[in-house]
């Protein structure tokens, strides 16, 4: 009865509705929504950092070329 993801989440959706009322789901989508928008953008920024220490020490540790 329950062998695939979409069964789990009809009743998650069906126990959220029972435990937090109607009137509480779009408060509780909007929260969760704004928490994975800010997750993203911390994930982002860490990239961009790791990627710029990346640039950083490539560039430092590559020999200059001959002088001229």
């Amino acid at each position: 009865m329950f062998d695939s993801i979409d069964d789990w989440l009809i009743i998650a959706v069906v126990a959220g509705i029972l435990f937090y009322g109607s009137s509480k789901i779009p408060q509780l989508a909007r929260s969760l929504g704004r928490s994975v928008g800010e997750f993203k953008r911390g994930r982002l920024e860490v990239e961009r950092e790791l990627k710029a220490e990346q640039a950083a020490s490539a560039a430092a540790s590559t020999p200059p070329g001959p002088a001229r």
